[in-house]
């Protein structure tokens, strides 16, 4: 059994210290970053070298859309590994203290092994180009979807998810455990329907559609998992030189065979994002910094745990915020 390792062997826990976590599907929006690559043009590199591989310019459909364009899988997921990465090349070339913990929320976890150097820019956005593939091909003609639901407790959730797939014979579960009283659901679309008419009678103050075009981590994408699989029999994970916590394991793992697990697990699993959170807060960590496009998970995690210090990176006001409190050199 893969041994779980948390903080870096060696590392010590510094005042200076922080996680840095990744976002995934949903952080993306029309016009993201502009501010950045206004006042820093080097934010586009990514972009450019992700275009040379992808065949078409990310960059432009991210400025352009449509949002419902964004929102296809086959574009979002390549849209905010590369958005993630390009951020951290911005802020890592001038920050004073590597994390000291990585983690990322579903697709996000792709982002932390790039940045733990278990896996390059390029061989990470060809194997978030497989997942996405994968996933989209996973349930024909558009037939599944995500729903947040928001105040209605998760045991009451689950109780709905489970009757209606009883009753009807469709897939629908909880699979983003976000933050307390913000869980997310996945499954056929017809059955989510189903679910928003009984949350909102127990008393849910949101039922939100999610702007993706797959259902993540439910149980109808085994199938992509399975492709997923295949893919990676031809790709090799190096040994991280930063832990990544897995959303799949709560564990951080150094081996080939157990990140490829924790990655194909991911994809049929729920998401227990509070777990997460929780996790590095157990680390003696209270500073989480936030490095994708907008502050999703910034959010999430204020209402996780209160004690927390958090930091996005997403525009010019937050970057700068988060370069002045954890001391980070002015980018010049």
């Amino acid at each position: 059994m893969e041994k779980e390792h948390d903080t870096n062997e060696g590392a010590p826990l510094t005042d200076s210290a922080y996680a840095m976590v990744f976002p995934g599907q949903g952080s993306q929006s029309v016009g993201m970053l502009v501010d950045l690559a206004e006042r820093y043009p080097e934010i586009e590199r990514r972009f450019r070298e992700a275009a040379a591989i992808l065949g078409y310019d990310l960059w432009a459909l991210a400025q352009k859309g449509p949002a419902e364009r964004l929102a296809e899988t086959r574009i979002t997921q390549p849209l905010v590994f590369t958005a993630n990465i390009a951020l951290w090349d911005l802020w890592s070339h001038q920050m004073s203290e590597a994390p000291l913990l990585l983690a990322g929320h579903s697709l996000g976890e792709y982002s932390a092994l790039v940045v733990s150097g278990a896996m390059s820019f390029e061989a990470g956005l060809r194997a978030v180009m497989a997942r996405a593939e994968a996933m989209a091909n996973a349930l024909p003609n558009e037939q599944g979807g995500m729903l947040a639901v928001l105040g209605v407790p998760n045991d009451q959730l689950e109780a709905i998810c489970l009757s209606i797939s009883e009753s009807s014979g469709l897939t629908v579960n909880c699979v983003n455990y976000n933050a307390p009283g913000q869980t997310v659901l996945g499954g056929h679309k017809e059955a989510l329907d189903r679910v928003a008419v009984e949350a909102k009678a127990a008393g849910a103050r949101k039922v939100i559609p999610v702007a993706m075009s797959v259902p993540s981590h439910s149980p109808l994408m085994k199938p992509a998992a399975d492709q997923l699989s295949r893919y990676f029999d031809n790709v090799t994970f190096a040994s991280p030189t930063i832990n990544v916590i897995h959303n799949a394991t709560l564990a951080a793992a150094k081996e080939d065979s157990a990140i490829k697990k924790a990655l194909i697990e991911q994809v049929y699993q729920p998401v227990n994002w509070i777990a997460v959170v929780e996790k590095i807060a157990s680390q003696g960590i209270t500073r989480i910094v936030e490095c994708g496009p907008g502050k999703v998970l910034t959010g999430l995690n204020r209402r996780i745990n209160k004690g927390l210090s958090l930091y996005s990176l997403g525009s010019v006001p937050t970057l700068e915020k988060a370069m002045e409190s954890l001391e980070v050199c002015q980018l010049s």
